[in-house]
């Protein structure tokens, strides 16, 4: 279960995420520097200053526009989009989007750079051109009409085109590695050294990895000059570009493959003579890409080559430990390596990532400061292993660099790194004393958006040294702080504005997710789950009419306090945290649920009940009502009555536990009836709610098939209302039954189906895009409510699009759901399988197959999925439930006939916007009756409390799940007016105070 095979944990996986507190404290032992550091940084940055004022238009132009401007994130939404975009059509609404809606004029007249002035004035009018309509059918040309003026599309166009491509020749060395080398030997020529970056993100396919293999392959090529690693260029690797599935949970595979691939450009690099450096990439990875570093670094046919590097980022907790592993590492193998020391540059990721899983901590450090004192202290540690370690410090700090020269000493045997065009300011001034390496990004402009942003929020942050040394208005003194004495003054080490994952929705506690990428996690969790009871997963009897008729006479009023019930939820809530390995083993044996999907549903079934504990102390509270002096009046909330709750088979715990605790909490007495596929689950749940203080009167569990006990349930006079999910279809017989029963009337909750779309204009980013359809199409067998049907692609980026999607479903693996690895298992039953295989006949026959994911021999209801393209929406009837995705063309001129084929499908569930330009999504969003709307992510995995679940029309009845309206309507309404002068008089108004 899990792995065949578990990796084994490391210190390194023992302090992944470990207290902030204590990971400073470490840092702050036995570091300190002296008086000369401050009067070397000073130097410096006055030096800094007064070559930045001479530095040229373009970084006049962007230090004026930093991201703490709208005008900022307008250029760089420009920047990362704008290049890209193929159609000219999108690109005038993209221009028009980004540069009306920004205030340019501000910015005029505020640096003495004709450049920067002329290049704000030109903005600011074609700003005043581009009026912005939020009315999708309002024509480019009616709004050049509009301001009256001669200019037109055609003639700004290129001009903006032409200042994001300035903007981009600023950032990047060249388009290929030998306009690269030739535009770097004007600074190699000053004492500048190079290590040169082929631009692209991580490789979505095997033809993607095989496209960067082959480009570092060819720089490689390019780059001897026999002067060394050390004194001669080098190459700077992702791992990521080399593997589409370089992650943990394909672990094995990647060990597999990736490891020859790099290995392959090592022993290139060696042969010319050159440095090869691994670049850091995001927290998750960090064991494995040293598990594949020391793979490749013993190999015997690098022996008598000291040029293998990789790149180690201070903001990681773990960065002292990786330090120490390397050395160690160096030492068992008698070779230096060369280590380039980075802040990092996936800080912001990192943060939202860990609150996303509901993990222990953050693998970062929350104040930029600590991250400075844990660079100095990995810096330390470098350079304290003169035999390991070939140290490289990347870094544009002034402090940093005259701190290391303090601790380095006479020593020679080091460099210096910067980012191509952003650090060169500071290290002329000391190119001639001390060796500067420039990381150097070679590309295409298509390639340029990961890259481009992540130097972007660097250049433009307000606490980024290089924004802070541009602005006269920031004091010397203020760059040039110890940030260890700054650091050991802080009361509180971790940022107080940065609440740890737990406290994310304080005062309710998050549910804690597990962190799937820490090998002790895995080994802990793989060990737990195996030895789960096996009487949790023996079959459930289905229930007989005796016994439903039993549950329903036994029905009581829960007589308990609003407090009480909601600590009984809490209560639950801790149970089901307590024992999340167990209900993980019991969601994967009965539900097909993969590792993943087990977590996701354990942590929304407990904050279904954290947060319907928490909504209930709001609003079951009695209120009370204005009126006249004299009189109270006020508005209670009551019980139903007996509750009938429904549930479905896929999510069999957190729908199941979100509509049994809502209806609890309220008050009402509740019969739970589970899909009959998925009972085990329901039993073990609430077995837990038993345990918790749920009275086993006020709580029945009734197992079988719906045409049976659910028929006899929901026709029972004595119950007050259903909470349903489940198809359209079953909906509407219930809604029937429920009309003609005998007793009083009672209400329906019903969440059911849709036929979920996905718009995706040619502003977006193909590569997103495709991860988000991939996610929302096939995860958990595309076997949930809200996951992706349909998708419809502007035509101009449609063949990209789809063959990128082709090539990203070719990495889909279909298995076993107990191991980690898989990434789609086997529909729920027979039934679905043979529904799936119906359809794909029915659409081999009306539709083109555009992939279908190649399936091992596997014993189950085992569907590969599978991708079609439609001529047009009309050929599907109804909602195909499991991992068949559907796709469309469009002309952007067709939006609207678009949005009217979605509408006319009568569903209104989710759907999904990929576009750069908000006056689109603006349009889109409001015109379209859709319960839950997602831009620029996928569609699945609504968190409760954050986006509220549920859809209208043909999906649902609402209110929304997990929402603030939920329990409201669970109740019953009470209103009391009291004359409270009944016994005489109105002491409140004869006592009133008259000053």
């Amino acid at each position: 279960m899990i792995f065949n095979k578990p990796p084994t944990p490391t210190a390194l996986s023992a302090a992944y995420r470990m207290d902030e507190t204590v990971a400073v404290n470490n840092l702050l032992k036995d570091l300190k520097f002296s008086k000369n550091v401050k009067e070397t940084a000073q130097e410096l940055v006055i030096k800094t200053r007064e070559r930045l004022k001479n530095a040229g238009p373009i970084n006049s132009f962007l230090n004026q526009y930093d991201l703490s401007s709208e005008e900022g994130i307008a250029l760089m939404c420009m920047a990362e989009a704008l290049l890209r975009v193929p159609d000219s059509e999108t690109i005038d609404r993209l221009i028009s989007d980004k540069i009306s809606t920004a205030e340019w004029e501000k910015h005029a007249g505020t640096k003495n750079s004709f450049f920067l002035n002329a290049a704000t004035w030109s903005l600011f009018l074609t700003g005043k051109i581009y009026a912005p309509k939020l009315n999708y059918e309002d024509s480019l040309g009616s709004s050049l009409k509009r301001v009256g003026s001669r200019l037109g599309s055609a003639v700004i166009r290129p001009i903006v085109l032409q200042g994001m491509k300035l903007i981009g020749d600023h950032f990047v060395m060249g388009q290929t590695i030998e306009a690269a080398i030739k535009r770097a030997e004007k600074n190699e020529a000053l004492g500048y050294r190079y290590s040169y970056d082929m631009l692209g993100e991580s490789a979505k396919t095997e033809e993607d990895a095989i496209n960067y293999f082959n480009s570092y392959q060819h720089a490689i090529s390019q780059l001897s000059k026999n002067l060394g690693p050390i004194k001669g260029p080098g190459i700077s690797v992702k791992l990521s570009a080399l593997h589409p599935r370089y992650e943990v949970a394909k672990r094995e595979r990647v060990l597999k493959e990736l490891t020859p691939r790099l290995l392959v450009l090592a022993q290139m690099a060696k042969k010319n003579n050159i440095g090869l450096t691994v670049d850091a990439e995001e927290a998750d990875r960090l064991e494995l890409s040293l598990e594949i570093i020391e793979a490749v670094f013993s190999d015997p046919s690098l022996n008598d080559w000291e040029g293998f590097g990789l790149a180690v980022q201070a903001y990681q907790k773990r960065a002292p430990l990786v330090i120490d592993w390397l050395a160690d590492l160096s030492k068992r193998y008698k070779k230096k390596l060369m280590v380039r020391l980075v802040k990092g540059a996936y800080w912001d990721s990192e943060i939202k990532q860990s609150q996303l899983l509901g993990l222990e901590g953050y693998p970062v450090f929350t104040r930029k400061k600590s991250t400075d004192v844990s660079y100095l202290a990995c810096a330390k540690k470098l350079i304290a292993e003169p035999n390991c370690f070939y140290p490289q410090f990347g870094t544009h700090n002034a402090y940093t660099i005259a701190a290391i020269l303090d601790m380095i000493g006479t020593r020679k045997d080091f460099e210096f790194q910067c980012l191509h065009s952003m650090g060169e300011a500071l290290y002329d001034q000391i190119i001639d004393q001390y060796p500067c390496r420039i990381y150097a990004p070679v590309g295409h402009y298509k390639d340029l958006l990961g890259y481009l942003v992540r130097r972007l929020l660097e250049n433009g942050a307000n606490t980024s040294f290089i924004n802070l040394i541009a602005d006269d208005a920031t004091p010397v003194e203020k760059l040039i702080e110890d940030p260890v004495e700054a650091v050991a003054k802080l009361d509180t080490k971790p940022h107080p504005h940065i609440p740890l994952p737990k406290d994310l929705y304080s005062p309710r506690k998050n549910s804690e997710g597990l962190d799937l990428s820490n090998y002790q996690t895995l080994t802990t969790l793989k060990i737990a789950m195996e030895n789960t009871d096996k009487a949790l997963i023996k079959p459930i009897l289905d229930s007989t009419l005796p016994e439903v008729e039993a549950a329903l006479a036994a029905q009581t009023p829960w007589d308990a306090s609003i407090d009480k019930r909601a600590l009984i939820l809490e209560r639950i809530a801790d149970l089901f945290q307590e024992n999340m390995p167990q209900l993980m083993n019991v969601l994967c044996l009965e539900g097909n649920k993969q590792i993943v999907d087990c977590v996701s549903e354990v942590r929304e079934a407990i904050d279904f009940c954290r947060y319907y504990a928490e909504r209930a102390r709001i609003d079951l509270t009695p209120q009370t009502l204005p009126g006249p002096t004299g009189e109270l009046n006020q508005l209670s909330l009551h019980p139903r009555g007996i509750v009938i709750c429904i549930s479905p088979w896929n999510f069999p715990l957190a729908i199941f536990t979100g509509q049994v605790v809502a209806a609890l909490v309220c008050g009402n007495s509740v019969i739970a009836k589970p899909a009959e596929q998925t009972p085990a689950i329901a039993k073990f749940a609430v077995d837990l709610m038993h345990q918790a203080g749920v009275p086993k009167n006020v709580l029945h569990l009734i197992t079988g098939r719906g045409e049976t006990v659910g028929a006899k349930l929901t026709s029972d006079e004595r119950i007050a209302g259903v909470m349903f999910t489940g198809s359209t279809e079953t909906a509407r017989i219930i809604q029937k039954t429920l009309a003609n029963k005998p007793g009083p009337l009672a209400f329906l909750v019903a969440e059911t189906g849709g036929q979920n779309a996905m718009i995706v204009d040619s502003s977006a980013l193909p590569e997103q895009v495709v991860t988000d359809v991939i996610q929302s199409a096939f995860n958990s067998a595309g076997q949930r409510c809200s996951a992706l049907r349909v998708l419809f692609i502007q035509e101009d980026i449609a063949d990209r699009v789809i063959n990128m999607l082709k090539g990203a479903m070719a990495e889909i693996m279909v298995g076993d759901p107990s191991q980690l690895s898989t990434d789609s298992g086997p529909v729920i039953d027979t039934e679905s399988l043979q529904n799936l295989q119906k359809h794909f006949e029915k659409m081999s026959r009306e539709a083109s197959l555009i992939y279908q994911v190649p399936m091992p021999s596997l014993s189950g209801n085992y569907f590969a999925p599978c991708a079609f393209e439609l001529k047009d929406l009309s050929l599907l009837k109804r909602e195909v439930f499991g991992p068949f995705l559907h796709v469309i063309r469009y002309k952007l001129s067709e939006l609207n006939q678009v949005l009217d084929s979605i509408i006319n499908t009568g569903y209104g569930l989710t759907l999904g916007i990929h576009s750069r330009i908000n006056a689109n999504i603006e349009y889109i969003v409001n015109r379209m009756p859709v319960g839950n709307c997602y831009v620029n992510r996928n569609i699945i995995g609504a968190v409760v409390g954050v986006q509220p679940f549920g859809g209208e029309r043909l999906s649902g009845t609402g209110p929304k799940a997990g929402g603030p309206h939920y329990l409201p309507r669970l109740c019953v309404e009470r209103c009391i007016s009291i004359n409270t002068t009944a016994a005489g008089g109105n002491a409140t108004l004869l006592t009133l105070q008259e000053d």
